[in-house]
């Protein structure tokens, strides 16, 4: 990345990575980095107008939705000011707007489109002096009438976990449970299943984790699974590379090749299938790697080239065995 960071949003338009937002340093920036997985490359876009970390982020019709979050150190260690902003950036002009407001203040949550709508799930409503207040709320944003509207609450209110949406359900995996910080990992898999408006348990990960990032393969080049990554077990244990992968269709976790740097606070994005790894921070520096993970049951995307020509020759070779079996 150009920039180090860490807790920022992370979102895909059109095949590209946008980095935006995030703690530097310990200060919070606004700052917009767009990545080109075809090419590489790295370019700055238009600035957030509200500078902050710990946010909610999500896609909707081309454009990126950044909600809440916290915005400054508190007066207090461990405190922080959190807003209830929503401020929407669109690629193809390179302009921010602001839209209406997140019903609930809060950070250290995620946010998810399934199907016409946005989900912001739990997080962290109040934060001072190393008490830290999870809430359960279900909050989703409906973009086309710009309004809000409120679901079922999450059984165990988290934060600082690793989510993915597959289909109708988002798994909402690992975290913190309330309070105090950097205790009560919650391992868990808490599914919200958005067209029954209900939450379930699911199998839990190999290990607990919190400021872990995720991100959830199609089944258009590997089959449909979330990996999640980094990330910490506790306050005291060191920075982690751990990689666990979960199959929503039966239900079971299993290890994935670790990544190169341990770290958490980090974001995650998936480009046809592909996993990248960005920023995060490893208890010594805010980092700028950009790390590459391919499933295992990856299967390459062909261009038009190459995958002609294939179709052309296979059905030559078919013709003539077809043609010599006849002969026999």
């Amino acid at each position: 990345m150009i920039s180090k960071r860490s807790d920022f949003g992370v979102a895909v338009v059109d095949g590209k990575i946008f980095v935006i937002g995030g703690d530097q340093d310990g200060v919070r920036v606004n700052t917009t980095e767009v990545y080109d997985p075809k090419t590489d490359t790295w370019r700055s876009k238009a600035s957030m107008p509200t500078a902050r970390s710990d946010f909610g982020i999500a896609v909707y019709d081309g454009k990126i939705y950044a909600f809440g979050g916290a915005t400054r150190d508190g007066p207090a260690y461990g405190g922080v000011t959190l807003t209830d902003v929503n401020e929407v950036y669109d690629p193809e002009t390179d302009t921010w707007e602001n839209r209406t407001s997140l019903p609930t203040p809060r950070m250290s949550f995620n946010a998810h489109t399934v199907g016409d709508k946005i989900f912001t799930l739990s997080g962290v409503e109040y934060s001072a002096q190393f008490l830290i207040y999870s809430v359960g709320v279900t909050e989703v944003y409906d973009p086309q009438t710009d309004s809000w509207t409120t679901k079922a609450r999450i059984p165990i209110p988290v934060w600082g976990y690793a989510s993915a949406a597959v289909g109708d359900e988002i798994f909402v995996i690992g975290g913190v449970k309330s309070k105090p910080m950097g205790t009560n990992i919650a391992k868990l898999n808490q599914v919200y299943d958005i067209t029954t408006n209900s939450w379930s348990n699911k199998s839990a990960p190999i290990i607990g984790l919190y400021k872990s990032s995720a991100g959830a393969t199609t089944g258009e080049f590997a089959q449909v699974k979330i990996t999640v990554v980094g990330g910490l077990e506790s306050l005291y244990v060191p920075y982690n590379d751990k990689t666990q992968v979960y199959d929503p269709t039966n239900d079971t976790w299993r290890w994935g090749t670790s990544m190169p740097t341990a770290r958490a606070r980090l974001g995650v994005a998936v480009v046809n299938d592909t996993l990248y790894a960005l920023g995060g921070y490893d208890n010594r520096t805010y980092r700028t790697e950009n790390e590459q993970y391919t499933p295992a049951d990856y299967i390459p995307e062909f261009p038009s080239w190459i995958v002609l020509p294939l179709l052309v020759t296979g059905t030559v070779i078919a013709l003539f065995c077809k043609k010599k079996l006849e002969q026999v």
